[in-house]
């Protein structure tokens, strides 16, 4: 009895874990830098991600009349959707990039959780991690990093606010 209400079936709670630590992961380095795509937002996309293909698994397994590969292509065109809503064009700067790119990346952590490579999901999770840090760092250490629109929007930031 008990375990029916605990039962999840035909997602696992591994896999479940694997979803919310690497949306943990990812997400405590956006918000640590105040970005819009913090920790809530990458757990539940790549566990969104994660349910909506392993329940596309589990239909294809009893019919076989699905095909994963198309719910995988949807949820790409979903999640573009999502990440074009975090970009801004301002000043003929686009904010937000990376961000969308986060969400990208996140929604294939969750297919990679869903097709049995939870571990996996999570060291990229790390590596997606050691991107962002590392090219932070890398722009901020070097000055040919530092050209085009990272160099106009840093300077566009650090300007004091006149009141104009």
């Amino acid at each position: 009895m008990l375990e029916e209400v605990f039962s999840i079936y035909p997602l696992t709670w591994d896999a479940i874990a694997c979803c919310m630590l690497s949306g943990l992961i990812i997400g405590l380095e956006r918000q640590f830098l105040g970005k819009p795509v913090g920790v809530r937002t990458s757990m539940l996309v790549c566990v969104g991600t994660y349910v909506f293909l392993s329940i596309s698994n589990s239909v294809t397994e009893d019919s076989g009349f699905t095909d994963p590969s198309r719910v995988i292509g949807q949820v790409v065109t979903g999640i573009g959707f999502l990440g074009a809503g975090v970009m801004l064009s301002r000043d003929g700067l686009v904010y937000g990039v990376t961000s969308a790119s986060t969400i990208w990346g996140l929604a294939a952590i969750g297919v990679t959780i869903a097709s049995g490579y939870e571990m996996t999901g999570v060291k990229i999770a790390l590596l997606a991690v050691i991107i962002l840090v590392g090219v932070d760092l890398a722009e901020d250490a070097w000055k040919f990093m530092q050209k085009g629109v990272h160099k106009k929007l840093k300077s566009k930031l650090k300007k004091p606010d006149t009141g104009e």
